[in-house]
């Protein structure tokens, strides 16, 4: 498995789709970096966001997940509060080829302030726009901009396309748009 290049993402991005809309350039000038990087490419939280609350005293259960568990917010700004999170989607959509799986991590600008991005893998043949998952870790509110820079995603290619591709198997998250919640 090799890490892929800006050149092979470039490529993917206008050929394929692989990514939309794409930037071909790191942004920067006061905002938090998007963009095709060199082995990798910085996606952009969208303006909505689920921001998680306990007002309804609700169980979290992955089997059962109650929509009373968040508010939706639509804004520039999200702020979530103290060691609590918030969920929002990428604004770009994903088309990941069969022989490629795709790793996010953090930005290390959130990183720095306790702000924990989680996304799991995207598996070969899914495509969507990403859910995405901040964690305040600290004590006080964090803010989270819209519209900007939020996680990396690193492209590993395999050294053949596998035999069953997420879209082969009818994932449960295939296609999805906006923020989606868990599914069973």
């Amino acid at each position: 498995m090799s890490i892929m290049s800006d050149a092979w993402i470039r490529e993917q991005a206008v050929s394929s789709g692989m990514i939309e809309p794409f930037v071909e350039k790191q942004s920067g000038g006061g905002v938090i970096s998007y963009g095709l990087s060199s082995y990798g490419y910085d996606a952009r939280v969208g303006n909505e966001f689920l921001i998680f609350t306990n007002v309804d005293n609700d169980v979290v259960d992955p089997k059962a997940f109650s929509e009373t568990s968040f508010v939706k917010r639509t804004a520039e700004v999200c702020v979530i509060p103290p060691n609590s999170f918030c969920l929002a989607s990428t604004v770009e959509y994903f088309r990941v080829p069969r022989d490629v799986l795709v790793i996010c991590v953090g930005k290390s600008t959130y990183a720095r302030c306790g702000i924990i991005v989680n996304v799991t893998p995207l598996e070969p043949g899914w495509e969507g726009h990403v859910t995405l998952e901040f964690s305040n870790t600290t004590p006080l509110p964090a803010r989270i901009y819209a519209n900007e820079g939020a996680c990396q995603f690193l492209f590993l290619k395999g050294d053949r396309p596998c035999e069953t591709s997420y879209a082969d198997r009818s994932g449960k998250y295939m296609k999805q748009t906006g923020v989606t919640l868990p599914r069973l």
